[in-house]
């Protein structure tokens, strides 16, 4: 059974051995008992053990004497908007607002601004625009689309390759229709695929057209520098390229900490045009006097500037890529060996890669997992609505369960895509 030949070519009494065989390893997986969530891309808790010492600052006062543990400064304290200015490479901390622990709370309510009272470039808030829609490269992040779609957004896919979203499609949508809002872009190692954008989509997107003259671009850089590599990819800035292309105020630019030092606890920002963040900052005053100072000190004090967040996240590289490899190296191993059932994608960082099997397979892949005992993103998270057309996609965040956890689920994970195709085969 090792030099398996292509299902494709198989007759019908070979398919049902095979699938008989495939079964009976998967019922030994079952007996083993597993109990594995790899539904989302979580540190493991020797990731979060490299952030401990964060925690022993005593002294909160910040600089020119401020004192983190008070009410003010709503838009961060000096030195946490010059960190993120610094991190995500932005001209200037006057275009940065540090905010709370979490970039998609920040997001969401950015969304919400521009649906309730609108953007500085805004004819009218986007609720009374008709049939408003977002653009959604797909596959991609599934809390990015259910933002959109909680405000009644049309959710509108566009085909991610490995150069970022297919700008001829973007670029069709956006010219003529004024109830095209924005588009969804995780820039860096991008979530699921791990593909970055390339110089020309970047350009592009700054650039073109659009019908909508509040337009946005939700940059996620979520992934901006954790790479898996020696290399940190370098995508082209954002603000600087919307600037030079005349559409100062089109991004909106988003970072945390979360997956740098302990998700849920960390600290994020946004950064755009100057005059952007002076309107953001007047419709946030009404919500919030200021958000956890303390928090923002703790961070800058411990990972200090860019150089120290690319010191720190090459700890966590030594971790987490060892998984990745592992992962690819099951994958070659079990289904490289019988070609056209499966592909996947080889990230160079972020949190996930993609797993592509035999349309109609991935719901029933899922399933059968879950049933021995590893829980996987649900097939179709990555799509609009969750709903992926060709049932083939599968999202897989190595990074939380240890090497001998990840061997068994991965193991049993190929098992599973190899019963998947053998059923859908002999149904027809």
């Amino acid at each position: 059974m090792d030099a398996m030949k292509e299902y494709g070519s198989m007759g019908r009494a070979a398919l049902e051995a095979e699938l008989s065989f495939q079964q009976s390893q998967y019922d030994a997986f079952k007996q083993k008992g597993l109990k594995l969530d790899m539904s989302r891309g979580k540190p493991c808790p020797e990731q979060l053990d490299l952030s401990a010492d964060m925690m022993k600052l005593e002294n909160y006062i910040g600089e020119n004497g401020v004192d983190t543990r008070n009410y003010g400064y709503l838009e961060g304290i000096p030195e946490a908007r010059r960190f993120f200015a610094d991190v995500m490479r932005v001209p200037s901390p006057e275009q940065v607002l540090v905010c709370g622990n979490s970039a998609l709370s920040t997001m969401y309510y950015l969304i919400d601004l521009g649906w309730r009272a609108g953007f500085v470039d805004s004819i009218r808030p986007w609720r009374f625009c008709t049939n408003i829609k977002f653009l959604c490269p797909t596959p991609g992040y599934d809390r990015h689309f259910k933002v959109t779609e909680y405000f009644g957004f049309q959710l509108i896919p566009v085909p991610m390759l490995e150069t970022g979203p297919d700008m001829d499609v973007v670029e069709r949508l956006v010219k003529d229709d004024d109830s095209v809002k924005g588009i969804w872009c995780v820039p860096v190692y991008s979530n699921p695929d791990g593909y970055s954008y390339s110089d020309d989509t970047v350009r592009r997107l700054a650039a073109m057209e659009t019908a909508a003259p509040d337009f946005k671009i939700f940059w996620d850089d979520a992934y901006c520098v954790h790479t898996l590599t020696d290399e940190v990819y370098e995508v082209l800035p954002i603000l600087d390229e919307c600037a030079k292309a005349g559409h100062p105020d089109r991004a909106m630019m988003f970072c945390s900490t979360s997956k740098m030092t302990f998700p849920g606890a960390g600290v994020a920002a946004v950064a755009t045009s100057r005059k952007s963040v002076e309107h953001i900052l007047k419709n946030m005053s009404s919500m919030i006097i200021s958000y956890d100072k303390m928090n923002q000190l703790r961070h800058v004090r411990f990972l200090k500037d860019r150089k120290g967040v690319l010191e720190h996240m090459a700890k966590h590289r030594a971790i987490i890529a060892p998984k990745f490899e592992l992962v690819k190296e099951i994958f070659t191993r079990d289904l490289g060996s019988c070609p056209g059932i499966a592909h996947w994608t080889d990230p160079k960082g972020g949190y996930f890669l993609s797993l592509y099997v035999m349309d109609g397979c991935a719901k029933r892949t899922v399933e059968l997992c879950k049933q021995a005992g590893v829980v996987l993103t649900p097939a179709g998270a990555a799509y609009p609505y969750g709903i992926d057309p060709h049932d083939h996609h599968l999202r897989i965040a190595p990074t939380y369960p240890s090497l001998a956890e990840l061997e068994q689920a991965a193991t049993l994970l190929c098992i599973c895509v190899r019963i998947a195709t053998l059923e859908k085969l002999l149904t027809k």
